[in-house]
């Protein structure tokens, strides 16, 4: 039996060692089960064939049976082009080519009966289709016998005679030439249980559908297999890992956690917060190595939960750390923790890549030797040169701006693994959690605390700015602060930057009496750092920035907070930077600012942000308008989602049920070893055998 992983496609007819190489490179396609699994993107019925006569404006792509007459070379340099005259004894349309002219002239004879599909084009009252599909007579029942696939294509594959059809025609190739090589990758049992068709059945009728039906058939049965091998995957790691990774055991909450509790606490916890706080000693206390998400709509007091489950740590005679992304970000955590536990005999401290040389060796001393309780930072924690000496507790802040791979060093700190608590403010959908982080336990705080007003979000138009000014003016006057964000986008940072420059001038004249800062991506850190620090203090009264300030600034004042270009952004990123205002108790502002021409995925997502402040609800919004693979931070490598077919925003449903058959099999199973789930067992190791399992700790 072939086996289709290792089959390269260098040896299939039609393909060769030049075409091989362009396949991967530009579509990844490497070996038969590569091709087999490049399913099509679209589909178009193909079984009615039109008359050159019925041919009128705006018709959809159409097929027909004729000959060509003859050619015939048109114009000079770059309008030059090559004209078939074809006929069906109804009329004569012009098939029209730019390039590749001396291939069709080879290819295409006049005299013999072709097939051709392709748009219409409507020049006056003369049609011409421009580069259509063109077979011969011979294959009808291949290629207009119903629904034909259309496979994504690049430019330079097309140029290589790499275009759709030349895809599928490889396709057929490789499934006619196969007889039992295409072996089920689940086992009959669970088919019969789901009632889906055989992978055989699946991977013909995806290519080549005998009826939408069938197809929707195959559809489901790819889409199940793929999301359920994920699950499977997922669910054994995460059971295997809690059976053999003992935990440390916290099983005292004392005069820490007790003193801070009853003496320090600065407001009463949401009822969210109380409950997050229980599952996170439970967890401590169980023998069992804690690894949880913990998910918070920006302003939901994740900090303090981190603070209470640290100060768990210290009370079982353990250090605990916690990592941020960004020095900003790990300074305020600092400075809030040292706010909270100033009364209190505590020894925090602050280690980041500014961290002078003199000040860090000290500091390194002090770890190892166990005087420092607190740790916060960024990279700079998992240097080798950090060694706790105790390390029961690692927490991760904002752990989507981490590699997995850095996040896994972590655990790499103590002979026996600390406890793992990350964190996000970018709430994730459901669906993305499930795929994502489904071997994690998940924590979800789903209230804002207590006084907090919920931030009012309007859209305007770049057209009206005075409005604009003379709202942020009272705003300023009445003691607030000012945040003004402009986008920036891949490839255009020197556009971005002329957008912000220019916007600081503008707000330097139109606001004379007030102090403007600004902050970009091509700051030096120290400088960046002052300009924050600058409108943190409150000596600044608007500050203009890139995105840079998405995550963790946390400044009270700051009540209004304008998005130039709103359109530019997708929602999440919106929702994120809405957060930024809101942490007082005054009544805070979003301002979407956008131009008149918008799409309506850009308008629906403008729409959203007013209506809404519900950051899950958001996300949920968001996978649908753009699909997971946009969703900004959520993939890592390693992390085993390579969706080929599965769309994590329409499957919701059929995502649960093969977690459930998944999680059905695996608690009759655990380790897949009955012959039933051996072809589990065996599909498992292929799938993710190449792929670092980072499941301790991410």
């Amino acid at each position: 039996m072939i086996d289709l992983e290792r089959r390269s496609i260098v040896y299939l007819p039609g393909v060769g060692p030049k075409k091989a190489e362009l396949l991967e490179k530009e579509i990844g396609v490497r070996s038969y089960a590569d091709l087999l699994s490049f399913y099509p993107y679209k589909y178009i019925d193909r079984s009615r064939f039109y008359k050159i006569s019925e041919i009128e404006g705006n018709m959809p792509y159409i097929q027909l049976k004729g000959r060509f007459q003859y050619f015939e070379t048109v114009g000079e340099g770059r309008s030059k082009r090559l004209i078939g005259k074809f006929t069906d004894g109804t009329g004569v349309i012009d098939l029209v080519w730019f390039k590749g002219v001396n291939y069709i002239l080879e290819k295409y004879k006049p005299g013999a009966d072709f097939i051709v599909f392709g748009k219409p084009v409507a020049f006056g009252r003369v049609y011409n289709i421009p580069h259509p599909d063109i077979d011969p007579m011979s294959s009808i029942e291949q290629v207009a016998s119903g629904l034909t696939p259309y496979y994504s294509t690049t430019e330079k594959m097309k140029k290589a005679f790499l275009n759709s059809r030349a895809i599928q025609n490889l396709v057929y190739t490789i499934l006619n030439s196969l007889t039992d090589e295409l072996a089920d990758s689940l086992p009959e049992y669970l088919l019969k249980r789901v009632g889906m068709v055989s992978f055989k059945e699946a991977m013909y009728q995806i290519h080549f559908p005998d009826s939408t039906e069938k197809l929707r058939n195959a559809q489901t049965r790819l889409k199940f297999e793929e999301l359920f091998y994920i699950q499977l995957n997922m669910l054994q790691t995460a059971g295997q890992r809690k059976l053999r990774i003992k935990g440390l055991v916290f099983s005292h909450v004392g005069s820490y956690f007790n003193t801070f509790y009853s003496d320090y606490l600065p407001f009463e916890l949401t009822g969210a917060q109380k409950r997050v706080v229980r599952e996170i000693r439970t967890d401590m206390g169980s023998g069992r190595q804690m690894n949880r998400l913990l998910q918070g709509d920006v302003g939901s007091g994740k900090t303090l939960v981190a603070l209470l489950s640290m100060l768990l740590a210290l009370d079982n005679g353990y250090q605990a750390c916690m990592m941020a992304p960004t020095e900003i970000l790990a300074t305020q955590h600092f400075a809030t923790v040292v706010g909270f536990l100033k009364d209190m005999d505590v020894k925090v401290a602050l280690l980041t890549g500014s961290t002078r040389k003199k000040e860090r060796e000290r500091l390194l001393a002090q770890i190892a030797e166990g005087e420092i309780q607190i740790l916060i930072g960024t990279h700079a924690l998992i240097e080798d040169t950090v060694v706790f000496s105790s390390l029961g507790l690692a927490i991760i802040d904002e752990q989507h701006r981490f590699g997995v791979e850095q996040r896994s060093r972590l655990w790499k700190k103590n002979k026996q693994i600390p406890h793992v608590l990350v964190m996000t403010a970018t709430p994730i959908p459901r669906t993305l959690a499930m795929t994502l982080y489904g071997d994690l336990d998940v924590s979800v705080i789903d209230e804002l605390p207590p006084g907090r007003k919920p931030i009012k979000t309007v859209h305007r138009y770049d057209t009206n700015k005075k409005q604009l000014y003379d709202f942020l003016r009272k705003e300023i006057e009445l003691g607030r602060q000012v945040y003004v964000v402009f986008p920036l986008i891949e490839g255009s940072e020197k556009l971005d930057y002329k957008d912000l420059e220019e916007g600081y001038e503008v707000f330097k004249d139109v606001f004379p009496e007030f102090t403007v800062s600004m902050v970009h991506g091509r700051m030096k850190a120290a400088d960046k750092e002052a300009e924050m620090k600058r409108f943190i203090s409150g000596e600044a009264h608007i500050l203009l920035a890139t995105t840079v300030i998405e995550v963790g600034v946390n400044v009270p004042n700051a009540s209004v907070m304008v998005i130039e270009s709103a359109e530019r952004f997708g929602l999440s990123q919106l929702h994120q930077l809405r957060g930024r205002v809101g942490r007082g108790a005054e009544q805070s502002y979003c301002v979407l600012v956008s131009s008149y021409k918008l799409s309506n995925d850009t308008r629906k997502r403008l729409e959203i942000m007013v209506n809404s402040n519900d950051g899950f609800e958001i996300a949920e919004a968001d996978l649908r308008l753009r699909g997971h693979g946009d969703l900004e931070g959520t993939r890592q490598s390693g992390e085993g989602i390579d969706l080929k077919i599965a769309d994590l925003a329409s499957d919701g449903q059929l995502l649960q049920y093969a977690r459930d058959m998944a999680q059905m099999i695996l608690a009759e199973d655990p380790d897949l070893t009955e012959e039933r789930n051996l072809v589990l067992n065996q599909k498992l190791k292929k799938l993710f055998s190449n792929k670092i399992n980072w499941g301790m700790i991410s």
